[in-house]
């Protein structure tokens, strides 16, 4: 159950980046992004009462850092995208998102994967490097850069910190969560000029954040069957879903170097949902 929850997340994830990027492509994206943290409170709280719940102000809190996490990552993330370097800080923010909470989990959560789980950790890292490169990038700085990796920090402080949250807590710390996230994007966007979008923009920008919120919770329920660490590989291979829906609905071009990491991500799935 717990690999399918975290690939569950991972889809999730991938749609909700995919819907997001095409809406930001026709929208400030500052407004995008903050959209989406309100479409996903909205689900985050139709979603919470349903499942049994006795969430602790300790539990709530796990949550709202996460929330803080993910605000931090997507204004650094969108940052960088903005500055036209996507085939830098996709695959920095992505690969270092992994290899933070896998190094935190081994280190401070005592978590001892099994050697055929170190072995899919090491091939979904450079799986996920080659299928976000696009090479669509020019003269890319080391500005760049430094917001994938900021971003990146910022990731993985949201996976972690939302794994700590007790079972007991239902969906509540993802409540926590969406909360935190708003209100750390509010004053960026107000700071660059918030301008909403068309209606049926400001519709798909909800939807994107509402899918969003669906993979945490689908992350959040993982932790709950296994490890911490293959949890958030699973759900961070998302970049694959992206890159596809490119391929088969935009007609995008897929490179030598997407392929190889498209294939390499199956293997690095077949190793982890084994074990």
């Amino acid at each position: 159950m717990g690999p399918l929850l975290a690939l569950a997340s991972a889809i999730c994830y991938g749609l909700s980046d995919f819907v997001g990027g095409l809406v930001a492509r026709r929208a400030p994206f500052a407004a995008v992004a903050l959209i989406g943290q309100v479409g996903g409170l909205v689900l985050a709280l139709a979603v919470a009462p349903m499942l049994p719940a006795a969430a602790s102000p300790a539990d709530l809190g796990w949550g709202a850092l996460s929330g803080v996490g993910t605000g931090v990552g997507m204004v650094f993330l969108f940052r960088g995208l903005a500055r036209g370097a996507m085939s830098v800080v996709v695959p920095t923010s992505a690969v270092a998102g992994v290899a933070l909470p896998v190094l935190a989990g081994v280190a401070f959560l005592g978590e001892r994967p099994a050697l055929a789980t170190w072995l899919g950790i090491a091939i979904a890292v450079p799986a996920l490097w080659l299928v976000s490169r696009t090479g669509t990038a020019t003269g890319a700085t080391a500005g760049p850069a430094v917001d994938g990796l900021i971003a990146s920090v910022g990731i993985a402080v949201q996976y972690l910190a939302l794994a700590q949250a007790g079972p007991a807590a239902g969906a509540w710390p993802l409540v926590a969560g969406r909360v935190a996230a708003i209100l750390t994007l509010v004053p960026w966007a107000a700071f660059r000029g918030l301008r909403l979008p068309a209606a049926r923009l400001t519709l798909f920008a909800a939807l994107s954040g509402a899918a969003a919120a669906l993979a945490l919770l689908c992350y959040l329920l993982a932790t709950r069957h296994q490890l911490v660490v293959i949890a958030v590989v699973l759900s961070s291979l998302y970049p694959v879903l992206p890159v596809l829906l490119g391929i088969f609905l935009l007609r995008e071009r897929l490179r030598t170097l997407q392929v190889c990491g498209l294939v390499t991500a199956a293997a690095a799935v077949v190793l982890l949902t084994a074990t």
